[in-house]
């Protein structure tokens, strides 16, 4: 008798646990093309043409606003500027709508980095799917300028999301330094 009820809760455990990063390293990451807002004001964000200008740390989060989400956009803003000196672009996507983004990107991204809008097609190519929402998980990827995955790493808690992208990042460059 005592099983039903532990089998219950394991089956309860696997529906609200988040899914790991599909995208493995070295995979192609999924182009994509949506509205973002940096300090407020709207803007397209296009995955391509952001990887022209070198690596892009494509972070993904559940929904604005809330704690987790919060601590990780204070994180990033506060590590943008190294992450600029090494030539990569920060975008923050989640499924919010960008209307909430454009306040977002001003007071928790600190007017520092994008965030973008994440479409449902989007959440589906990385394999992001918060299980049982139509949000994403908490999903950090680095994409270099060949648009392959150098770097995944999914964990719901913020703590690590930021410097395990930017070690990625300086690894990257440390391998790329001309000559």
């Amino acid at each position: 008798m005592m099983l039903r009820p532990l089998c219950g809760l394991a089956a309860l455990a696997l529906c609200t646990a988040p899914a790991l990063a599909a995208l493995p390293v070295g995979a192609a990451a999924p182009t994509f093309t949506t509205q973002a807002s940096l300090g407020g004001k709207e803007m397209p964000f296009d995955l391509a043409k952001a990887l022209k200008k070198g690596p892009v740390v494509l972070y993904f989060y559940p929904a604005a606003f809330t704690s987790g989400c919060t601590v990780e956009a204070h994180d990033f803003a506060e590590a943008s500027d190294s992450f600029k000196k090494l030539g990569a672009t920060v975008v923050g996507v989640s499924a919010d709508p960008i209307d909430v983004l454009d306040k977002f990107s001003v007071s928790e991204c600190r007017n520092k980095f994008a965030v973008a809008s994440a479409t449902p097609q989007m959440i589906a190519d990385y394999d992001v799917k918060l299980a049982t929402t139509t949000r994403a998980n908490r999903t950090s990827y680095v994409i270099a300028p060949d648009g392959k995955v150098i770097f995944a790493y999914s964990a719901m808690d913020p703590a690590g999301h930021v410097e395990k992208t930017m070690d990625a990042v300086k690894a990257w460059k440390a391998s790329h330094k001309k000559g």
